[in-house]
């Protein structure tokens, strides 16, 4: 049966156009029950079980499955997520709204459906002869989509009745929270109840109580009446505002060390006016961290400086807010007032599951508690929960719900208990969760495109290939590498010349795009190494074994391959699509061994000195021409076999291997980005890293005049020649902690698409062009480049997304974002595993050396340790000393000892527990002396350590 429905369209150019709409409905649309006899054969996945096994209800004794609303879907989706809430009818009209409003939200409903041990099943009622509704006259789309569901629920009650002629036959319950849509639905035969009653009548499962989301605007009566902040204005208003330029709009970003302060970062063409300051709670009106928010700007006379005082919210704050609001209004120099503002409104809400831990009520027997969320830019969270007791200790997972303007803080509700602080494996899921690291198991419908074991080459294969398996291929990675992404080789032509080829994993071989592989891949952006974990982009299948370049075994490659004279120049490029045989895995520490052994001629380690004597000239010629050769204090470290703990730690060792193999990677880069970007101008997919502004290298310029050096900055080429003429033969980590600081004043290299771009030129490396197309198992960005650069030699045939600019654009920014993600989450894994490592290590003094001075602390490094970490010198509860500071040169004087940039000093290393949840490394002065300032004595130091002694003997 067809529906039509027509109706006029006017265009732009004033022409009308009749639409006509067709509307298919069907008959053999089955109920989703198995064992239904009353539509047999009509079922295609049925998902409901033939009597439900939802729990016990005291309000519908009988079996029954559930229908919610879309409300319920929005809003009390970890309801659903519970594996005791089982057979769910999901409408296609529900689902339809959902994936309007919200798309993450739709995603964990598809995984539901997907999920067989759930039973959840989609029923298409607009497409059902007998639950399809017409839109009446005067009727809005809200109140015909509420007529719908009720209109099916209604035929699935009716429907189940047929299925049996027992009493007791399946019911199907129609759960809302629109008290409205609920009477009427109870009027027309369904049954209805809220969520909170469905949900409170499972006497068997109390603990699901904590799960319901909290969306009572008047704080669920937890606070009193009196309205702390403004209201928010509304959305249509907020947009007519920014349209007229009365408002602003732009990202909220919470301050880490004073939650009474923010900044707003502009968007559009507000961003010449960079970021506004707000302060008070009033300004901040309960706007989270990455909210999109309506500003707007004070006058001059109400502008503020930033404020340089510490303000953690533990929840205790309850009633001196003025009093803290009152600390930030200080006198200060009229030059340091920054553009200050208030928010208007929320356009687009950031809330997401929070980790962190729950900080239990006062008042015995009270449900109502404060979630203290990990990320200190979130504030407390209130909650309501029976489990109080046992949450205490706990990391926890809690939702956000809404923040009436009459409440302290935001309304939420508990969502999952991850395990025990300081937990390994715990701790890690919190370190994923915090930063959004996809690290779930890769899904059925993902790993169904993985092919078939056991594998080969096949004739296919080959087309459009080079056979390279004669070459002598050879890999060299880090020690326990699985993924090998790139080979090289090295050989002596007839003509005289030398053949290099750098031979990569050929990814885009075994991911097509569209797939649900290419999806997962895709979205997931890179691989994210932890400390004592992998999390993979792609399955291990591919990662560890069919792509993974390991010795003596064929493999599928991509291969650039150069033809150059004994002076590194290059003569001609080619790429193709290969198979290759590597004939040795070895780490950057064997292929040393094989270069600097005099006894060892054969093959690969002939090919690994051409290849050494090359890279040599490569790097020496790209260090010419201005590219930056800079350092980080990279940690690495040594865990016990059993309890798999850190027992050691120590930076690492960087061999001549290292940089052999970085110089033929940044050669092939530069060499695919150029062929790449001459066959798709508008389309390619690149790299770039901006030049800092001038301001970034103040504290660079200023470290080198207090050593009486004259550091240019003006260029890349300027900065590498300042940093080659640091030379002290009495210090000589000095160049180290020179370009160690230069790092810092580096800005974030990104992916962009060259059609939306100017500025291709990659500052650090002194390219004007370069991409990523080495790590293909690691990253996605070089899968695209891999893609390309089949279509641009003819080895592989295009696709629509491929050749789209903006939709490559959305593809680099979710790339830039996991790139970024996957690197905070490396670095919070780093530093979990350094203050278990000094957990276990206790009390540890080492030498260290300034890289910042502050008004009140100086910023130390230790590179035993690579270790970083700040000395205050004014402390709670203890007396504070004389404290100078210049800014210019810059340095501080405690008492009568002077401390400058790159200064030795010896510091007392400790792990502070005294806050559960953050707990960080400590470090005190040692030396020099300074009375009154330095930590006790080391005998001293015994004594008052023995309780921390004691704690660690008790909790081991």
């Amino acid at each position: 049966m067809v529906k039509s429905r027509t109706f006029l369209k006017k265009t732009r150019a004033g022409r009308v156009l009749k639409i006509v709409r067709e509307h298919y409905l069907r008959d053999d649309i089955g109920c989703g029950t198995s064992g239904c006899t009353e539509c047999w054969g009509a079922q295609e996945g049925q998902a409901l079980e033939s009597w439900s096994c939802n729990p016990q209800s005291s309000l519908c004794p009988q079996p029954h499955y559930l229908l919610p609303d879309t409300n319920i879907l929005l809003h009390q989706i970890d309801i659903l997520e519970d594996p005791v809430i089982r057979n769910v009818i999901l409408l296609q009209t529900v689902l339809q709204e959902v994936r309007n409003q919200s798309a993450p939200i739709y995603k964990r409903i598809r995984d539901l459906i997907s999920d067989h041990t759930k039973h959840f099943y989609t029923f298409t009622n607009e497409h059902h002869r007998e639950t399809y509704v017409e839109q009446k006259q005067g009727e809005n789309d809200n109140d015909r989509n509420d007529r719908a569901i009720r209109v099916a629920a209604k035929w699935c009650n009716e429907h189940m009745k047929k299925m049996t002629t027992d009493e007791n036959h399946p019911q199907v319950i129609f759960i809302t929270n629109d008290i409205k849509n609920k009477e009427k639905a109870i009027e027309e035969g369904v049954p209805a109840y809220t969520c909170e009653d469905y949900i409170k009548s499972l006497k068997a499962n109390p603990e699901l109580v904590d799960r319901l989301a909290c969306l009572s605007d008047e704080g669920n009566e937890i606070e009193s009446r009196k309205v702390i902040f403004p209201e928010h204005l509304p959305l249509s208003k907020l947009q007519q505002g920014i349209k007229s330029g009365a408002y602003l709009q732009g990202t909220f970003r919470a301050s880490r060390e004073n939650y009474l302060e923010a900044t707003v970062w502009l968007h559009g063409d507000d961003e010449e006016n960079g970021e506004i300051i707000l302060q008070g709670l009033r300004n901040l009106n309960r706007a989270i961290h990455e909210d999109i928010v309506a500003v707007e700007l004070l006058p001059k006379s109400q502008w503020v400086a930033p404020s340089s005082v510490v303000l953690q919210d533990d929840g205790q704050n309850g009633d001196d807010e003025e009093v803290k609001e009152n600390t930030l209004k200080i006198a200060v120099n009229e030059k340091m007032l920054r553009p200050s503002g208030r928010v208007l409104g929320i356009i687009k809400r950031n809330w997401r599951p929070f980790c962190g831990m729950l900080s239990k009520s006062d008042i015995k027997e009270s449900r109502r508690h404060l979630f203290i969320p990990a990320d200190k830019r979130i504030p407390p969270i209130r909650i309501e929960t029976r489990q109080a007791s046992t949450l205490e200790g706990q990391r926890i997972i809690v939702a956000m719900d809404g923040w009436p303007k009459n409440s302290r803080y935001p309304n939420g509700h508990f969502v999952k208990n991850l395990g025990a602080v300081g937990d390994k494996e715990t701790e890690t899921q919190v370190l994923l969760l915090e930063h959004d690291i996809p690290h779930q198991p890769f899904s059925q419908a993902v790993l169904s495109f993985l092919p078939k074991m056991p594998w080969n080459i096949t004739e296919e294969d080959m087309k459009n290939r080079e056979d390279l398996r004669h070459l002598c291929v050879c890999s060299v990675d880090p020690p326990k590498c699985t993924d090998i992404d790139d080979a090289l080789h090295y050989r002596e032509l007839e003509n005289g010349h030398l053949e290099v080829g750098v031979h990569i994993a050929d990814v885009s071989h075994f991911i097509r795009p569209g797939n649900a592989l290419d999806q997962e891949s895709a979205k997931r952006g890179t691989t994210v190494y932890l400390c004592e974990k992998r999390i993979d982009m792609v399955p291990e299948l591919l990662s560890s074994n069919l792509c993974s370049l390991r010795s003596n075994v064929d493999r599928l490659a991509f291969s650039c391959i150069w033809e150059m004279n004994h002076n590194a120049e290059i003569l001609k490029t080619r790429f193709t699509k290969s198979a290759i045989n590597s004939k040795a895995s070895l780490t950057y520490a064997e292929a040393q061994m094989r270069i600097d052994s005099a006894n060892m001629n054969d093959d690969i380690t002939t090919s690994l000195r051409g290849l050494n004597k090359l890279a040599k000239i490569l790097k020496r010629r790209r260090i010419d021409a201005g590219a930056l050769i800079l350092s980080s204090p990279e940690v690495r470290f040594h865990v016990d076999s059993e309890t798999h703990d850190p027992i050691d730690l120590q930076t690492k060792e960087l061999r001549e291997t290292n940089s052999m193999v970085e110089e033929f990677m940044l050669l092939a880069n530069v060499s695919v980005a150029k062929k790449i970007h001459e066959e798709f101008s508008e389309n390619a997919l690149l790299r770039k890293h901006p030049a800092p502004p001038p301001s970034n290298y103040e504290v660079l310029v200023k470290a080198a005049k207090s050593k009486n050096l004259d550091f240019k900055t003006d260029s890349a080429k300027a900065l590498a020649d300042s940093l080659d003429q640091v030379e002290s033969p009495d210090f000589p980590y000095l160049n180290t902690l020179f370009r160690i600081l230069t790092t810092r004043c580096m800005m974030q290299a990104v992916y962009f698409c060259s059609g939306m771009d100017k500025d291709f030129h990659h500052y650090g490396l002194a390219s004007p062009i370069y991409t990523h197309f080495t790590s293909p198992i690691r990253r996605y960005a070089d899968i695209i480049v891999h893609r390309l650069l089949a279509v641009a030699i003819g080895a592989d045939s295009t696709y629509p997304d491929l050749t789209n600019k903006h939709k490559l654009a959305d593809l680099c920014k979710n790339l830039n974002f996991r790139h970024k993600m996957a690197q905070y989450a490396q670095r919070a894994s780093v530093t979990f595993h350094t203050k278990l490592f000094f957990k276990n290590k206790g009390i540890v003094n080492e030498e260290a050396y300034i890289l910042f001075v502050r008004k009140s602390a100086i910023v130390v490094l230790i590179p035993k340790y690579g270790l970083e970490g700040t000395v205050f010198f004014e402390e709670k509860d203890k007396p504070k000393p004389r404290l100078t500071y210049d800014e210019e040169m810059p340095s501080l004087k405690v008492e009568d000892t002077e401390f400058h940039i790159f200064d030795k000093v010896k510091v007392k290393i400790t792990l502070d527990s005294s806050n559960l949840q953050h707990q960080k490394i400590h470090m005190s002065l040692l030396e020099p002396q300074i009375p009154g300032v330095n930590v006790p004595t080391h005998s001293t130091s015994s004594n008052t350590d023995e309780p921390e002694k004691k704690r660690r003997k008790l909790e081991n």
